[in-house]
């Protein structure tokens, strides 16, 4: 995918902050510290669009991007951050769950996931979540680079049996080699062109 460019637009909390519905929309979802922020970077072509943080918890509002005027990625708060205070977690989960639930040209949820952590409760809950309002999901591993490919394929049967996919559903990523980079990008652009009646599959 060749970008042309690529704007942040706003951060929301609230529905009546979000932008208008005209563009097929793509939310990023994951636990704190899997590479989120480096994800969407890689897929833009960009350093620092979206900002990047070794201190997990970092994304703590809905924070929407303009790719070549035809897509809108949504880097959604990470979740699963024990040092954010209970009081701030139970305020994310209804701000991104009615996100979630009310955007009409949302055409799937990337979940993102570290090779090296198993799948735990919440990863399985947001799955869970989404297939029982039959919104799309893309899961995408990453930090690849970090493994042998003797371990990567060890621990992508861990990761799907955890969320009961088979393996071949797992897109692998690396920010720093830029695997699974045109994959993915085949995956939305598929998505986002796809009939109404096969959007959300």
């Amino acid at each position: 995918m060749l970008i042309k460019s690529a704007e942040f637009v706003i951060s929301a909390v609230r529905p009546q902050q979000y932008p208008a519905e005209e563009l097929p929309e793509f939310a990023f979802a994951g636990r704190s510290n899997v590479g989120k922020s480096s994800l969407i970077n890689t897929l833009v072509s960009r350093r620092k669009l979206v900002q990047t943080s070794s201190t997990p918890g970092k994304t703590r509002l809905i924070n929407f991007f303009r790719v070549n005027d035809a897509l809108m990625f949504v880097d959604l708060p990470g979740y699963g951050y024990a040092r954010v205070s209970e009081e701030e977690r139970l305020k994310w989960r209804p701000m991104i769950e009615k996100y979630l639930s009310s955007r009409e040209n949302l055409k799937a949820v990337v979940l993102i996931l570290d090779i090296r952590r198993t799948p735990n409760e919440e990863d399985a809950q947001l799955l869970n979540w989404l297939a029982r309002r039959e919104i799309a999901a893309v899961l995408v591993v990453t930090k690849t680079d970090k493994l042998s490919k003797t371990s990567q394929a060890k621990q992508l049967k861990i990761i799907a049996g955890a969320l009961e996919t088979d393996p071949e559903e797992l897109v692998l990523f690396s920010a720093k080699s830029r695997q699974g980079r045109d994959v993915l990008w085949r995956t939305l652009v598929d998505l986002a062109t796809a009939a109404p009646e096969d959007e959300r599959a």
